[in-house]
């Protein structure tokens, strides 16, 4: 492949992550919210960690770490969005409440779409946040991440009612994310291969902030889910979700940004990708060991 033609796959993202985006929201409950509800003190945990202490340590991070503003919006984007999708696999395997983390889905989706704002707005500050063009920002989370959502909920809806068609493509939907999940990544990566070539900085300066994030948000999870005491099961799922984040939802929005600081948002959002993947293979032993029935 001729990677000098990097901005022919850079035209493949925004319809790929779309269609991804679409995909995994259809097999997100959205028409089941109420369920989120039914175990308060896990959705109090859920939501606490993510939205006050998680916001908290990254605060931290960003400040003891020096970072450019442009690798910050980066960091900032990915650490503050908790993950709604393949989390609650690593729940699952983890052996976590991943029932109660898929019911929680629509509220942490809902939750991080109104607060992130807020969040770069704090922790940015007016220069900073200057970087950011708002119609393209707009157009960003339109098109790839509301219209997706709205079209799955309309699909969730047909499949619920006497429609063939709306089965059948809710059925279709369920084979979707992890091809396009892979066939995303692929093309994100290779579309900034030449960026990594000629400045593989970023992602140097990065790492440090991202592996101490891997070792502490279960931490976190663990300290909110002891706030509210559920049971150690929930417990799991708490620190599995305050570890995991939302990379393939904000990528769109990175990728709006002019260029060339887009580029190098995108490859620093998906050097957190990676460096997670790494620690939920690690999580899925030593969440377990760490969070035992004796310790609720």
């Amino acid at each position: 492949m001729n990677w000098n033609n990097s901005n022919v796959l850079e035209y493949a993202i925004e319809p790929i992550i779309g269609i991804l985006l679409y995909s995994m929201f259809c097999q997100i409950p959205f028409l089941e919210l109420k369920k989120a509800f039914q175990n308060r003190s896990f959705f109090k945990a859920l939501l606490v960690g993510n939205f006050i202490l998680i916001p908290l340590f990254v605060w931290l991070l960003v400040n003891l770490f020096p970072i450019s503003p442009v690798i910050s919006i980066g960091v900032l984007l990915v650490l503050l969005t908790p993950c709604i999708d393949y989390v609650i696999v690593f729940s699952h395997l983890g052996k976590g409440d991943s029932q109660a983390v898929l019911a929680a889905t629509p509220l942490l989706f809902i939750f991080q779409m109104l607060l992130l704002p807020l969040f770069l707005w704090i922790f940015l500050g007016k220069e900073t946040i200057g970087i950011i063009e708002v119609t393209p920002f707009i157009k960003a989370f339109a098109f790839l991440i509301a219209i997706p959502f709205l079209l799955s909920i309309v699909t969730q809806m047909a499949s619920t009612s006497n429609s063939k068609t709306g089965k059948a493509l809710m059925d279709f939907s369920g084979w979707l994310p992890v091809p396009f999940m892979a066939f995303t990544f692929f093309v994100v990566i290779a579309s900034q291969i030449s960026t990594l070539h000629n400045n593989p900085e970023p992602i140097f300066t990065v790492l440090p902030i991202y592996i101490a994030f891997a070792l502490c948000a279960p931490l976190i999870g663990l300290l909110s889910a002891r706030m509210f005491k559920v049971n150690f099961y929930s417990a799991r799922a708490v620190a599995f979700s305050t570890s995991t984040r939302n990379s393939l939802v904000v990528l769109p929005l990175a990728l709006s940004l002019p260029t060339p600081q887009n580029q190098l948002v995108a490859v620093v959002i998906v050097t957190q990708t990676i460096v997670e993947i790494f620690f939920e293979l690690l999580y899925i032993k030593a969440i377990p060991m760490l969070i035992k029935r004796k310790n609720n």
